[in-house]
């Protein structure tokens, strides 16, 4: 879990500069319409500025830009002036002032570009906060506290572009897939004639393990334009810098329906890719996971630590009356199968492998507890937001155990882990309970090239790579399940230990996929679909995410 004090000055304000070629490149593919009317919603020290002047055809147009920190307004200002180019630098929040101009037609701009700050909804001051939900409320679009000020950004720039203008940002590679950026999406494939995404393997911020991308786009001339929908032109390297920006906007061929609609993953794969992917949704024997499984989160415990503990920490407090065992990190779980074995595996490594619950009634406690319990509250866990509502606070709400499990995030693909000893889990894992298929089947199916791809299809990630779902995205993932198809469970657990996943998924899909009647071609025709999405996940970084407290 991240903390506000924990972050640096700069990542609190966003400002991770864009590279000028990237700003010059943007530069040249707005300047085709010829704006006069230029807009700059986070201008920093000016970078999009000397851009701007650096490409003929900028010398009339008037610019229109905004930065909240005065000293970097202070600095653009001064580029300005030393680079002659007709600018007015507001030092002020962009937000506030869309709000009140962006109804008024005088106000519209030809063109928007820039690079919107990086900032997590929660580290926004209030009055920010308060701005980016109202920017939401007045397009009439969904709101999360999940978001990001990049997100709201957007949004208010759009609406601030007059028709047929354009919008070249560069924006976090996220924007495809995150779950909080899915009204900007909507709002994008509605507004737009056409949406581009540059997207790069490499990382364009060397400071940050964000990944970015650069979104083209081209507001609708009037109501009656047909939206084309989104392309995504993948780049190596810089070489795309010195292309004409029209043949790289136009080159993607654009995808609509359920791509613009819901996350762009999907523009990522290619047309036969899609088309099969649906096709196989389609079948009788594949299901969606909320037909056949329940998905609830893990036990919340508002301090990990504490309640999560080695054997020695069980046998120096003498804790064994309250002591459960638990997993919760993929190093728990190689396999797909978590029994006393593994259990004890985990404990010799001295992995905390204890949930400790105290369930008893208070003046019911053995001293030895309140000893524990007396440790935790000289480290204040007490005073936690989720300790602190419980009373008493070391008392954990929702615990219980089912057959199988889940870890939130994985590295390569998501796995269902069979709990044969009843083993608790906490919130960096979920907890899942089967409606229609027994246990074992329903955790043999689920690895295999299709599911793997689905994930990827519905999943997140972020800096470092590494692939999160959440209960809504995991209810949309596909399953095959046929009687035809014979999973040995025991086998397939050895083989996710000993064997690369992609190996393994190509054998489950020769078993699973084959079953369907899926020909050999088509099998792999679905393997590359998942491992192409998985490795440009990848490239982000080879650092994996740290686990939630």
């Amino acid at each position: 879990m991240n903390f506000m004090e924990n972050e640096s000055a700069q990542k609190l304000r966003g400002g991770y500069y864009t590279p000028s070629d990237l700003a010059a490149f943007i530069a040249r593919w707005v300047k085709e319409i010829s704006p006069k009317r230029v807009l700059e919603p986070s201008c920093g020290d000016g970078a999009f500025l000397g851009a701007l002047a650096a490409v003929e055809g900028f010398e009339k147009a008037k610019i229109t830009a905004f930065e909240l920190d005065e000293d970097e307004a202070r600095k653009a200002k001064a580029r300005a002036s030393d680079i002659g180019i007709k600018a007015e630098i507001h030092a002020e929040d962009f937000l506030g002032w869309a709000i009140e101009h962006r109804k008024n037609a005088r106000d519209k701009f030809d063109a928007v570009i820039g690079n919107p700050p990086f900032v997590r909804y929660q580290y926004l001051p209030e009055i920010f906060q308060h701005r980016s939900e109202q920017i939401f409320g007045e397009l009439e679009l969904p709101f999360t506290k999940h978001t990001n000020a990049w997100v709201p950004f957007i949004l208010a720039s759009m609406s601030m572009l007059r028709a047929g203008g354009r919008l070249a940002m560069v924006v976090p590679a996220e924007i495809i897939h995150v779950t909080h950026a899915q009204s900007l999406r909507s709002y994008l494939g509605r507004e737009c004639r056409r949406l581009v995404i540059i997207d790069p393997e490499e990382l364009w911020f060397a400071d940050t393990l964000q990944g970015a991308v650069i979104l083209l786009a081209e507001k609708r001339a009037n109501e009656a334009e047909r939206a084309e929908g989104l392309g995504i032109y993948a780049v190596k390297g810089r070489e795309f810098i010195d292309f004409d920006p029209t043949s790289v906007f136009e080159a993607p061929k654009a995808i609509n329906g359920k791509t613009v609609q819901g996350k762009w993953t999907r523009a990522l794969l290619g047309v036969e890719t899609r088309s099969l992917f649906d096709q196989l949704g389609e079948l009788d024997e594949v299901y969606r996971f909320k037909d056949i499984a329940k998905v609830d989160v893990g036990i919340v415990t508002g301090a990990n630590k504490f309640f999560l503990v080695p054997d020695e920490t069980v046998k120096d407090y003498k804790l064994g009356k309250w002591a459960h065992p638990m997993f919760g990190r993929s190093e728990h779980c190689p396999g797909v199968i978590y029994d006393e074995r593994q259990h004890r595996a985990n404990s010799a490594k001295g992995n905390p492998t204890n949930f400790l619950w105290f369930n008893d009634q208070e003046e019911a406690l053995h001293a030895t507890a309140r000893t524990y319990i007396a440790k935790g509250e000289a480290e204040n866990l007490h005073t936690r937001y989720k300790c602190r509502i419980r009373k008493p606070w070391y008392t954990v709400p929702s615990v219980y155990s089912t057959e199988i499990g889940m870890l939130k995030r994985s590295h390569d693909t998501p796995r269902l882990i069979l709990n044969t000893i009843g083993a608790y889990t906490t919130d960096t894992a979920y907890r899942i309970r089967t409606s229609k298929v027994v246990a074992e089947k329903l955790v043999g199916s689920f690895i295999n090239p299709l599911t793997a791809l689905s994930a990827e299809l519905e999943g997140r990630h972020y800096g470092g790579g590494v692939l999160e779902l959440i209960p809504s995205e995991i209810e949309k993932l596909l399953i095959p399940l046929s009687d035809s198809a014979e999973i040995d469970l025991q086998d397939l657990d050895k083989s996710i230990r000993t064997y690369s996943t992609h190996r393994v998924l190509e054998r489950q899909g020769r078993i699973i996929l084959g079953a369907l009647g899926l020909s050999r071609d088509d099998q792999h025709r679905v393997l590359e679909g998942w491992r192409s999405l998985r490795d440009r996940r990848h490239r982000t970084s080879s650092e994996p995410l740290a686990e939630e407290a």
